[in-house]
């Protein structure tokens, strides 16, 4: 016969003192006069009327029972001005509510703040609260007995933008150009969490129309904010890599005999690796793996990725080519990606697409079949490949822009519970 729920909450207290731990219930009432939490929970979930204050923190639990655990690693940075209160916790089920806010476990460790409990029986949502402020984006899922970490922020609504490179000089491909670098909105208010990274090409015309070519950007920054809002795109860093006036040669993997000087692929692709990743890695707080370092571009920026997806497949986990260049000498691309299955690494997701339209219909013949030696190579249409025509596309910064949330969505994943 099972424990009523009183005496099982006795046998928790008994065995806690026991263990010479301390121990709470999630239903007793918190010291003190904190005010009490009052927000809304993700869409979804029932909007809460104000409650009582946060309940006193967290359960400990001995060891030997199946607990479910919370860990909201947060420290605010210097850029954001949070609000006041103490961190805690609701959920949509019990032993947590919408309606009451349960504080953490006060951190052993700086910025690590822990809620467990031996009573969860089935799937919750949570969220967690600073204050009266609940934590943007949507609901946190967590499983009965598992432990989930969470980065969340709370103030932040847009990522930064900034030159932060204007002069990167490389010794591996002879030049200068600017680096241009977009920290997601929890980057820029919580100094625990740490993300992965998509180099782009073509840097200028990334973020600011009055840089892009045509005054058309690829309006990268508003696409990542969005995802951050909803959960639709994982937080990711963007270093956007400006082309110099040599880019036709920079970006083309092999000499075209129409093209006197072309072929500089290699030594372009060993600048990001050998020297601007290294530089990133260090200066900010990245995931360097490769499954959360991605390639992506256009045009031959969209070429160039395909390349480095080929050869570089060790460094970029994840690559990207909208209306990729595929008929630049002669189709080789198609060659190169057809050696992909013999290669000791491969990218874990590959998106492609083309527009079908315009004065060269996109390049959509070859770069169908570009999508079709993914497939040959083991790749899975929707699962670790996307292949998109998209009717009436042309070729340029326009139909890109309106190609990427759909495209970032699948390359970089949804934000992680």
């Amino acid at each position: 016969m099972g424990r009523s729920s009183s005496s099982s909450l006795a046998f928790v207290l008994l065995t806690c003192a026991l263990l010479g731990v301390a121990c709470s219930s999630s239903s007793d009432p918190a010291p003190g006069s904190a005010p009490s939490a009052i927000g809304t929970p993700a869409p979804g979930a029932t909007a809460p009327g104000p409650g009582p204050a946060p309940t006193s923190p967290g359960t400990v639990t001995p060891s030997g029972l199946v607990v479910t655990s919370v860990r909201v690693h947060y420290t605010a940075t210097s850029a954001i001005t949070v609000p006041p209160g103490q961190l805690a916790l609701r959920g949509s089920k019990g032993p947590l509510s919408w309606d009451k806010s349960v504080a953490f476990v006060a951190p052993a460790t700086s910025g690590l703040y822990t809620w467990s409990s031996p009573d969860v029986t089935t799937d919750l949502e949570v969220k967690p609260l600073l204050g009266d402020t609940w934590s943007r984006g949507p609901n946190y899922h967590v499983k009965a007995g598992q432990t989930i970490d969470i980065y969340p922020h709370f103030v932040a609504q847009h990522g930064t933008v900034t030159k932060q490179y204007p002069a990167f000089v490389s010794t591996k491909l002879p030049s200068t150009r600017g680096i241009w670098v977009y920290l997601p909105p929890t980057y820029v208010e919580n100094a625990e969490s740490r993300f992965g990274v998509l180099y782009m090409h073509d840097g200028r015309n990334l973020f600011d129309p009055a840089q892009a070519f045509g005054g058309n950007e690829w309006k990268v920054d508003e696409t990542m904010d969005a995802g951050a809002e909803d959960g639709a795109v994982r937080e990711t860093i963007i270093v956007g890599v400006e082309s110099t006036a040599d880019r036709l040669s920079e970006l083309t993997p092999v000499p075209d005999p129409g093209y006197p000087g072309s072929g500089k692929a290699g030594q372009y692709l060993s600048m990001i690796v050998d020297e601007l990743k290294p530089t990133i890695d260090k200066d900010l707080r990245t995931i360097p793996g490769r499954e959360q370092t991605g390639i992506m571009g256009s045009s031959l920026g969209g070429l160039v990725s395909a390349y480095a997806g080929v050869h570089d497949a060790d460094v970029f986990g994840l690559m990207g080519a909208m209306s990729p260049s595929t008929w630049w000498d002669n189709t080789e691309i198609l060659f190169e990606v057809s050696t992909t299955a013999t290669r000791p690494a491969k990218p874990v997701r590959v998106y492609v697409d083309s527009g079908d339209s315009g004065t060269s219909n996109d390049d959509v013949t070859n770069t169908t079949e570009l999508a079709a030696r993914y497939r040959s190579a083991g790749y899975v249409d929707n699962k670790d490949l996307l292949h998109v025509v998209a009717a009436g596309g042309q070729h340029n910064e326009t139909y890109w822009a309106q190609r990427l949330p759909n495209a970032l969505h699948f390359l970089l994943g949804a934000r992680p519970d």
